[in-house]
């Protein structure tokens, strides 16, 4: 069984940064890839970043720029560096980690509000 949790959540203005993290535990090896999604009321989930297990990323259009993923394979964990946030970046945001199966996170919320 593979665990996920979300944290760094939170309220701020538009233009300012917020910092989430992905932590995964349990029964996980190497070669897992993590992304971050993201749905907002009434809207599909959508991919916001992913980075693969070689360190890959790729970015969602509409946060290219702005948003940088990376990770730490020694503490199992991803972070999602979000700069000059927007209103329309008011989601709930979620991690996936994919090993062998996807296994999600509960979410954090992040609202992007003057």
């Amino acid at each position: 069984q593979v665990h996920v949790v979300e944290s760094g959540g939170g309220w701020v203005q538009p233009g300012e940064s917020l910092r989430l993290s992905c932590t995964a535990s349990g029964r996980i090896f190497s070669g897992y890839h993590m992304s971050w999604y993201r749905q907002a009321p009434g809207k599909e989930r959508e991919m916001v970043a992913r980075i693969t297990s070689a360190f890959r990323t790729d970015y969602a259009d509409s946060v290219r720029g702005r948003f940088t993923i990376r990770r730490d394979n020694a503490k199992r964990t991803m972070y999602l560096q979000m700069n000059n946030l927007k209103p329309e970046d008011t989601a709930i945001y979620y991690c996936a980690v994919v090993f062998q199966e996807t296994y999600w996170g509960q979410g954090t919320q992040v609202t992007v509000s003057s």
